[in-house]
């Protein structure tokens, strides 16, 4: 019989004898209660904690909730938020992208003067270069002379006419402009009213180079103008940092810059490099 009180009132009643010897006391009778509630707990003495033991554990126990605090800040967090993105950026400008500010009005009016632009640098390393791609390029012989100089930098940026093999070429005002024998229509990038060439040319693009020309024909000193520089005009295709494709400044003119490649579309592979 478990119940405490179930049993009390057993022992309480007639029907419970108690046997000879045992004490009828009322204190007797509870003591017995209370061993039978009782059964199954050690009635052994818990040992006294100190003081200092409480203290210990407290402390204890504050300093495990402060290391799971997620509200705390410290400098290896500021270090994770401020430098990992730095380090992004820093990899980026490194590799893959080339920020330039455009000095001159050659390329009116695709890109205008103090135009700022970014440009991959992944062509003309990993992909070749493609005739309409707008390039930024180290001077290949001195024609900054011709243009303005932006600060110590020795970059020009042109669009590509003709790639490793073309025919380039046009007979003179008026006239526009033939690649491997085929004209091209220019008007989507030309600045109006600027005829492709004021003068007539012809220039075989060697292997190895590009030919160039701004956007802005009546005010450009690109390949035309440098057939005597002692590679008839051309640039070399390892002076080419990378192939400008977005606008990041003014704001106001923020926006990608069209290769317009479909204006080379039926233009055949050239041959003359081979």
């Amino acid at each position: 019989m478990d119940d405490p009180v179930m049993m009390e009132e057993f022992m309480q009643s007639d029907d419970f004898q108690q046997p000879d010897g045992v004490d009828r006391s009322e204190g007797s009778r509870d003591e017995r209660i209370f061993a039978v509630a009782d059964h199954g707990v050690d009635p052994s003495p818990m040992k006294p904690v100190s003081y200092a033991q409480s203290n210990n554990a407290v402390a204890k126990h504050k300093a495990a909730d402060h290391g799971n605090d997620d509200s705390t800040f410290g400098w290896r967090d500021a270090l994770i938020w401020c430098g990992v993105p730095i380090l992004i950026f820093v990899l980026l400008r490194v590799f893959l992208f080339g920020f330039y500010v455009i000095p001159s009005g050659s390329m009116l009016d695709t890109i205008e003067i103090k135009d700022r632009v970014i440009a991959s640098k992944i062509a003309p390393k990993y992909v070749d270069l493609q005739r309409g791609d707008i390039v930024v390029f180290h001077d290949p012989a001195n024609w900054l002379t011709a243009e303005q100089k932006s600060g110590n930098d020795d970059y020009l940026i042109k669009r590509v006419i003709g790639i490793p093999g073309d025919v380039v070429e046009c007979a003179g005002a008026g006239k526009p402009i033939t690649v491997n024998g085929v004209a091209v229509d220019e008007t989507s990038y030309i600045r109006p009213g600027v005829d492709p060439s004021n003068f007539a040319f012809r220039v075989e693009v060697t292997a190895g180079n590009i030919f160039v020309m701004g956007d802005n024909r009546a005010n450009s000193s690109d390949s035309r103008y440098h057939q005597d520089d002692g590679n008839n005009g051309l640039v070399p295709i390892n002076n080419v940092v990378g192939v400008a494709f977005v606008r990041y400044w003014p704001l106001s003119r923020f926006g990608l810059l069209d290769s317009h490649h479909d204006v080379f579309d039926g233009v055949p592979a050239g041959t003359s490099a081979q």
